[in-house]
């Protein structure tokens, strides 16, 4: 086993072309995967093979990353890798799929020997691109295989507890996912309303500014209302309504109700339904609008 495992990335979106890259940069030998193989194909520029299918792709690697859409996604794409699939492999399993979506996937690794990883991580493009996403990871917090493909996409790795398959990671991440979405509800609800009332969005953020009301995130996608450039996709609507539907679900689940949470979910729905769902979740500015 080498100092730089052989890493195999499923799934080239936004966030697991820029995973791909900072492995290859920092010295990995990386196969990447993805449905629409050209969308992965600018990756062979950065010395990425690019593979036809799944199984393909994990022939012969120690470590396997997933990012894809969802769980049942994500579960698809593995059956489908399965004849190649080594006892001892590390499963990277980075896509946000919910409380059920973690248990199936944890049993077919069980099924499969493979060593599972809860590994959500949290960040959009931007610190994606850098390689500073921050990692929630369960799992054997002493892997080194693991550790490596975690310090190549990452600023900083929490573990959250030694056994991948409870998914206590993805718990996390649906917490730190409901409070990035109430964020992004807030501000676009903002300037809908200072639109709406004929107030100079500027004279808000001067208000707040330096204060406790405060907000880096706030600014940002605010930012990207007042500017018109919401096509400049940092996390996508479409993956913002499914994850807004997993937090809901497992809050029920686990008798908890989240009021905003159900009416951010709808927003999402409704913004979609407008024609935003490509665009980055700050779109939802336009669900409070009828137009």
């Amino acid at each position: 086993m080498s100092d730089k495992p052989t890493v195999s990335v499923l799934g080239t979106g936004i966030m697991g072309a820029a995973m791909a890259r900072n492995l290859a940069r920092a010295g990995h030998e990386v196969t990447a995967w993805n449905r629409s193989r050209e969308k992965a194909e600018p990756l062979t520029a950065d010395g990425i093979r690019i593979a036809d299918t799944p199984a393909d792709a994990v022939a012969d690697t120690e470590a396997i990353v997933t990012m894809l859409h969802d769980g049942p996604a994500a579960l698809h794409v593995m059956r489908q890798a399965a004849p190649a699939l080594r006892p001892g492999t590390r499963w990277i399993q980075s896509t946000t799929a919910g409380l059920d979506g973690i248990a199936g996937l944890a049993a077919f690794a069980a099924e499969h020997d493979l060593v599972f990883f809860d590994a959500p991580v949290l960040g959009t493009r931007e610190p994606a691109e850098a390689g500073k996403l921050t990692v929630l990871a369960s799992g054997p917090n002493d892997d080194r295989v693991a550790n490596a493909v975690f310090d190549a996409v990452g600023a900083k790795t929490l573990w959250i507890g030694p056994n991948g398959a409870d998914g206590a990671a993805s718990r996390l991440k649906l917490v730190a996912n409901s409070w990035v979405l109430l964020l992004t509800h807030g501000i676009g609800e903002v300037l809908a309303l200072a639109e709406g009332l004929g107030v100079d969005p500027r004279r808000f953020f001067e208000l707040i500014e330096g204060g406790p009301l405060d907000a880096g995130y706030a600014r940002l996608k605010g930012g990207l209302i007042l500017k018109g450039e919401t096509r400049n996709t940092s996390f996508g609507l479409d993956t913002a309504e499914k994850d807004a539907r997993l937090i809901v679900e497992a809050a029920r689940a686990n008798g908890v109700r989240l009021d905003l949470g159900e009416a951010g979910a709808e927003r999402f729905r409704r913004a979609s339904a407008q024609g935003h769902g490509g665009e980055d979740m700050a779109a939802s500015y336009y669900a409070s609008f009828d137009r």
